[in-house]
């Protein structure tokens, strides 16, 4: 599972294309009546508050600021929605999950939101689930999974901060991840292990959007 097949040379400049394209923010929809209409393809981005998430984003579509960092992790309550390609597809950057300062009420909030976003979205073509490569999966992730499997969305595991291991490190942790998703039934065989700062592993996860236009 923890095998990434190569991409040919034409999807990745199709992918390089497309994330160095246009791509605007358009709304942070806090229920499900604010979101866009359902009529392209869908990718979101999950992960916990300090994982880098924005960081990732950023470095994919070569922007300094279009996912903004919270100087207080969990600050964002949203569905934050962009528009890719000029409507190619829309990306929506999940609020983070995992934060210490938020009450377990606020935490519900957020984890109804997401379930029915999941449920009810039929666009949505995939979730990349953004794992700290220095730790590996943590309970928020599991979490997470559960609800995803449930949902029966899709799902791929992104490691982050590829760059911060040493190599034998972090193919340890990515064996261990695909262990544990060998029994999850929504999981993506593929896991991709990238580094926003170096941009390691960036070339082929924007193929893997990029296919998920077509």
């Amino acid at each position: 599972m923890s095998d990434a097949p190569e991409f040919d040379e034409e999807i990745i400049e199709a992918g390089r294309v497309l994330c160095s394209g246009p791509c605007t923010f358009l709304l942070g929809a806090a229920a499900l009546t604010q979101l866009p209409e359902a009529d392209r393809p869908e990718i979101a981005f999950a992960g916990r508050s300090n994982v880098g998430k924005s960081s990732l984003i950023n470095a994919l579509l070569w922007r300094k600021n279009l996912a903004r960092a919270s100087s207080e992790p969990g600050r964002t309550r949203e569905l934050n929605y962009f528009d890719l390609g000029e409507g190619r597809l829309w990306l929506v950057d999940l609020p983070g999950f995992g934060y210490a300062r938020v009450s377990r009420t606020q935490a519900q909030e957020w984890q109804r939101l997401t379930l029915r976003y999941l449920r009810g979205r039929v666009n949505l073509r995939r979730v990349f689930l953004l794992v700290d490569s220095r730790r590996g999966l943590m309970d928020t992730d599991h979490e997470v999974m559960d609800m995803l499997d449930s949902a029966a969305v899709t799902y791929q595991i992104v490691l982050t901060k590829g760059d911060k291991v040493k190599k034998t490190e972090a193919e340890a942790v990515r064996a261990k991840v695909a262990e544990a998703l060998r029994k999850r039934p929504a999981a993506h065989p593929v896991i991709r292990l990238t580094s926003a700062e170096k941009g390691g592993g960036l070339p082929e996860l924007r193929a893997e959007i990029y296919q998920l236009t077509a």
